[in-house]
């Protein structure tokens, strides 16, 4: 798609209301607070970062990983937010665009359902140059491995190799990430596996994918 095609499509995302006027199961599942999407489309990143919606923060300055999930995430990355939310470098295109609200203990609630049949498809289509994603948590693995994904966040975690080195599998290349949520610190004290392998590898992809622009 030209940039012309993906400046619409911005713009038809920051206009949707569907959560709030034609919601899934009916009026009493509206999303309850008035929509703000979040998204970062890209004509030139090659890495896309596929999360789970945004929270309230983010939904209070328009800004993606605009948290402390974001600063872990950035970390794990090796990059500054400078680089990070550089459009050139990469797009982030979370599974719902908008935040979804809270539970009744006050955690934030999975992405709305409606978001990713709606947009999913088109927004990959209008980002042909993406040549990694990175699936972060359970509701973007979910998506971006289909059948692929294992019974567990863990288990798919764990096999990232499968992913992201199947030079057969005709699908884009994956690299599935727990959540950087501060929640999550024991399981990465439980699995130092993760800093010692993948981490390097997401650095060497990360690098090697935005030190030569297209």
């Amino acid at each position: 798609m030209a940039d012309d095609g993906l400046e619409t499509l911005r713009r038809e995302i920051a206009l949707c209301r569907i959560c709030r006027d034609r919601p899934r199961g009916g009026m009493a599942h509206r999303l309850p607070h008035e929509p703000r999407p979040v998204a970062v489309l890209s004509g030139t990143a090659r890495i896309l970062i596929a999360g789970q919606a945004p929270g309230l923060r983010v939904h209070e300055t328009g800004l993606p990983f605009n948290d402390a999930s974001g600063d872990r995430l950035r970390q794990w990355m090796g990059v500054d937010r400078e680089a990070f939310y550089d459009p050139d470098r990469f797009a982030i295109v979370p599974m719902g665009f908008c935040f979804p609200g809270y539970n009744s203990q006050g955690h934030d609630l999975p992405p709305r359902r409606e978001c990713a049949p709606a947009w999913r498809d088109r927004v990959i289509a209008a980002m042909p140059q993406i040549e990694l994603v990175l699936a972060v948590g359970q509701y973007a693995q979910a998506w971006h491995l289909g059948s692929r994904r294992k019974r567990t966040l863990d288990e798919t975690v764990r096999h990232w190799r499968e992913y992201c080195n199947d030079v057969e599998s005709p699908a884009l290349p994956v690299l599935p990430l727990p959540h950087p949520s501060w929640r999550n610190t024991g399981w990465l004290k439980k699995n130092p596996w993760f800093e010692q392998e993948l981490l390097s590898v997401l650095r060497e992809e990360v690098d090697r994918l935005c030190s030569s622009p297209l």
